[in-house]
């Protein structure tokens, strides 16, 4: 047998796998090139994405994370800080923007906070540094020194749901959804429209879509000649069950309004289940309202202003993409807009 031939026939011996040089060797084009055509770029021109494309299938070309990392000095992995991994809105976002980071070949470290003792504590250790290439925080208000310790770790950085000057941005418009759920009420007749909000400083970090809502909510009052403060009642604690206590409180009054607003649908969920428990039928005495689209909003058949939340995720994290390819041109704010799901929780008042 030639010796050749016999090194070939032992098991230790494997036939080399392509690489990403030598893939862009066969397309004609630079390594940088290449990785960006895979991932469908669209600062790469389709012809060149179709030759990449051709070259990696001939030489069956696989992206190798580890290698990659290797050739490129990155750990492939970006940190994702959320104020809550429970709630729905947080869970969602993170599933969105993990799947995207997943199919580009970049593993997801996740930051848990909780509290804004918490945070204040992740800030001041800062374990960012040296693990992750870039950085994703979802609707996590900043003081001026948490944004200096992120700007410090000069990596690219995006923010979902809460804007910084100077950093990419996604996010829904709460102000103008809270004002397309009263106008809703409004052209069905209602006038004594009551908002419930949830209690904004039990953890301490100071959201900012709360009071957006609150302020969409007066707006549409003030444009329909009615009373511009409203009529804002809050809830003991955030969820199902702070709704259910804010509008037990509001049935204690001597009269009843004829429609409620929901800062989210988890309130309004609370808010129903209190009025079935007491045999007020919604919508005939009172409709309810709420805003995000919760996915058990569908199963109470409630009325919501609904925002996409996986796909704000998923536009972040390409965001991040965007910006460790190089292809940023800048810092953007991606406002994605939301849209009124009617069901049949809402109708017109009594005698309208």
């Amino acid at each position: 047998m030639a010796e050749g031939t016999e090194d070939a026939a032992r098991p230790d011996r494997r036939p080399r796998h392509a690489s990403i040089l030598d893939v862009a060797a066969l397309a004609g084009v630079s390594p940088s090139t290449v990785s960006r055509s895979l991932r469908g770029h669209e600062t790469v021109a389709a012809a060149t994405r179709r030759r990449v494309a051709e070259a990696a299938r001939e030489l069956a070309y696989t992206v190798s994370p580890h290698a990659s990392g290797l050739a490129s000095g990155r750990t492939l992995s970006v940190g994702v800080v959320v104020p809550f991994v429970t709630r729905w809105f947080y869970a969602n976002a993170v599933a969105g923007a993990h799947d995207a980071l997943r199919e580009a070949g970049f593993d997801v470290l996740l930051y848990h906070l909780g509290d804004a003792a918490a945070r204040d504590r992740f800030f001041d250790r800062m374990p960012l540094a040296r693990r992750v290439d870039a950085v994703l925080t979802l609707s996590l208000p900043l003081t001026d020194e948490h944004t200096l310790a992120l700007r410090a770790l000069d990596m690219p950085l995006v923010t979902l749901g809460a804007r910084l000057d100077g950093v990419s941005s996604v996010r829904v418009d709460d102000v103008a959804a809270a004002r397309n759920a009263v106008r809703h009420l409004l052209h069905q007749g209602h006038r004594d429209i009551v908002m419930i909000t949830t209690r904004q400083d039990d953890e301490g970090f100071g959201f900012v879509a709360g009071p957006d809502r609150v302020q969409g909510y007066r707006q549409a009052l003030a444009a329909a000649g009615l009373d511009a403060r409203g009529d804002v009642v809050e809830a003991g604690t955030y969820g199902i069950e702070g709704g259910a206590e804010a509008m037990a409180r509001i049935m204690e009054r001597p009269r009843l309004p004829t429609a409620v607003l929901a800062e989210y649908d988890e309130v309004a969920i609370g808010a129903v289940r209190t009025l079935r428990r007491s045999s007020v039928p919604v919508p005939g005495r009172i409709s309810v309202v709420g805003i995000d689209d919760h996915e058990m909003a569908s199963v109470l058949d409630l009325t919501t202003v609904a925002q996409p939340v996986r796909e704000q995720g998923a536009i972040a994290a390409r965001l991040l993409l965007d910006q460790l390819d190089g292809g940023a041109a800048g810092p953007v704010d991606v406002v994605v807009p939301t849209r009124l799901v009617v069901r049949s929780s809402t109708g017109p008042p009594q005698g309208a």
